[in-house]
């Protein structure tokens, strides 16, 4: 018959073991997140607010291609009237106002993905600036380059944060 294991032994594998549930724990996590697909945001935004985050209210989704020169970050007539009207609508509230880019353009000339997405993001805000939103309001966040809907290209997310 063999000894019993030591009590050394014994707490050394304990952690072990501990360590592993929380590694599949977190792989489980990040499994359900990759397929929740379309939901993902909505997935992180209350899991943001479970750990003390800000959530976020329903934001507004414009594809890069009706703001911008195409393959450029120069606002076209028709962008900056469509982001007037959205800096108007943004003014009426006192909170902070994001400002997300995800996708890539696939008619970009000059600038590669995270250059062009950069300077869209910065045209974007200095737009809502100019129409008077205080630049203290404005959060420029992300540049996921993954293609979220199929063929739209990138697209530019404008949201408030709750209070």
């Amino acid at each position: 018959m063999s000894a019993p294991p030591a009590p050394a032994m014994v707490r050394r594998n304990r952690w072990a073991v501990s360590f592993a549930d929380l590694l599949l724990l977190l792989l489980a996590f990040f499994v359900l997140l990759q397929a929740s697909g379309q939901r993902r945001d909505v997935m992180l935004a209350g899991l943001s607010q479970q750990f003390g985050g800000r959530a976020m209210r329903q934001g507004i989704e414009l594809r890069a291609a009706e703001l911008f020169v195409p393959g450029e970050a120069l606002l076209t007539g028709a962008g900056k009237a469509r982001l007037t009207a959205i800096a108007r609508e943004f003014s009426r509230d006192s909170g902070g106002i994001e400002v997300r880019s995800h996708g890539t353009d696939p008619a970009r000339q000059r600038f590669d993905d995270w250059d062009l997405a950069a300077a869209r993001l910065g045209a974007v805000a200095r737009a809502l600036r100019a129409e008077g939103i205080a630049g203290s309001r404005l959060a420029i966040r992300g540049l996921d380059q993954a293609e979220g809907k199929a063929g739209q290209g990138q697209v530019i997310r404008i949201a408030a944060k709750s209070d």
